[in-house]
């Protein structure tokens, strides 16, 4: 989209003229960019041709209408732009942001479905999500994240077969690691801290959503993968909702072998180690 009619754009949307604009970091698939208007209001927007932006806005409408916790406010979405509000966000995530952020997240998780997944697929990093619907939850993790995304690793040859294979005989026994029929929480995602943005000692809100409906494990899980979810919120999250005997012990690594798959296809290289020694580490 073209400066002139980005800016036509906008006016048409806000009544109100850009006077600035910043590059922002985080724009993998698309570039991000923050613009000041004459009428004291800040926007954020995303631009990219065949970036799929109408899902990401689609995820933001859906969680601003069904999670506690504060998202960007979409104000037009299409495949190629995204304009949405302003959070500002100071990146101090202090113990009181944790904390925060754990009583915030509890409440959401306690939105629940009667079926694992979404009405509508998504995306996680730009990669396409699957969220065909089930009333089995190790079916749903088992089908349409673990072998979808190996399988998509694969294709793209980043993935040797061997792994492949062994995910494969890591997915008939989850009936064994997992259980079939926890409750269906509402999960953002992809939740880790570039994407939980935080004011004042509070959360100010979430972006770059991957929703659906799973096992809230796999959310606390993926939250210590690189170390964003600290001692502090486990305490005040188990306080409010506890967290179930087994998770850090075994089913949180489990449960992160997902998003390391993610991360092969984003990086390959050393994903692919991490995903080797997590099969090996459930003996397959």
């Amino acid at each position: 989209m073209t400066d002139p009619i980005l800016s036509q754009r906008i006016t048409d949307l806000t009544g109100a003229k850009i006077i600035a604009r910043s590059h922002l970091s985080g724009g993998g698939v698309a570039t991000v960019m923050r613009v000041d208007l004459d009428n004291g209001q800040s926007l954020v927007i995303k631009a990219g041709a065949d970036a799929n932006l109408d899902i990401e806005a689609a995820m933001l409408r859906y969680l601003t209408d069904h999670s506690p916790i504060p998202c960007p406010n979409v104000l037009y979405g299409d495949s190629s732009c995204l304009v949405m509000g302003f959070i500002a966000n100071d990146g101090q995530m202090s113990g009181s942001v944790q904390r925060d952020l754990a009583r915030q997240l509890a409440k959401q998780h306690a939105v629940t479905a009667d079926q694992y997944g979404l009405s509508f697929d998504t995306l996680i990093s730009g990669l396409h999500q699957p969220s065909t619907q089930s009333k089995s939850w190790i079916t749903f993790f088992g089908e349409h994240r673990l072998r979808y995304m190996a399988t998509a690793a694969h294709q793209e040859g980043i993935l040797p077969t061997r792994l492949v294979n062994r995910i494969d005989k890591l997915i008939v026994k989850l009936g064994d690691l997992i259980a079939d029929k926890p409750a269906a929480s509402l999960l953002h995602g992809d939740l880790w801290g570039g994407n939980i943005l935080c004011q004042d000692g509070k959360i100010a809100g979430l972006i770059d959503p991957a929703i659906y409906y799973g096992d809230r494990e796999i959310e606390l899980a993926f939250g210590t993968l690189f170390g964003d979810l600290t001692p502090e919120f486990f305490k005040q999250y188990d306080e409010v909702s506890k967290i179930e005997p087994g998770f850090f012990e075994e089913r949180r690594d489990l449960y992160n072998l997902y998003p390391l798959l993610v991360h092969v296809r984003l990086f390959g290289g050393s994903y692919v180690d991490s995903v080797d020694q997590t099969l090996s580490r459930f003996g397959v």
